[in-house]
């Protein structure tokens, strides 16, 4: 897969895992094809990121895919507790659960992924069609040029 695909793809991956994540009285099923999904995201964010980095785009895209892949990883370490039933324990702070903590941070995070996959997305397809050297005058809006595959 070509490396704008693949970013372009991870925001609707982690768009199809937000609405996943939003059933209501959601089975095992669905439960276990979140898990499995979320491991897509983890993979797509690698891949994304090693292939960012392979590039001569400028820093801040790199640092961002890396952000997303870093952000990935911390959101499985936060479905975890989730998973295993952290529910039922103690309040831990003004009567916040671990199991409310993480579900909050865990959805924090998942948002944090899709802004931070679309600015990757857009700034490494505005860098590699070299649309940053072409300015419009102010109150311009250009055609979408011709697509090139």
């Amino acid at each position: 897969m070509k490396l704008w695909m693949s970013l372009y793809a991870m925001i609707w991956v982690v768009f199809i895992e937000f609405l996943l994540a939003m059933t209501p009285g959601a089975s095992i099923v669905l439960r276990y094809l979140h898990i499995a999904i979320g491991l897509v995201i983890i993979g797509l964010a690698y891949y994304n990121f090693n292939g960012v980095r392979w590039t001569s785009v400028p820093g801040r895209v790199k640092r961002i895919a890396k952000t997303t892949f870093i952000l990935s990883i911390a959101i499985g370490v936060l479905g975890l507790p989730l998973y295993f039933g952290a529910r039922a324990a103690s309040p831990i702070l003004f009567g916040v659960t671990l199991w409310g903590m993480s579900l909050f941070l865990h959805v924090v995070v998942g948002f944090a992924i899709i802004t931070q996959a679309a600015a990757v997305a857009i700034a490494y397809d505005m860098w590699e069609d070299r649309e940053f050297a072409k300015e419009t005058a102010p109150g311009e809006v250009p055609d979408m040029p011709a697509q090139k595959y």
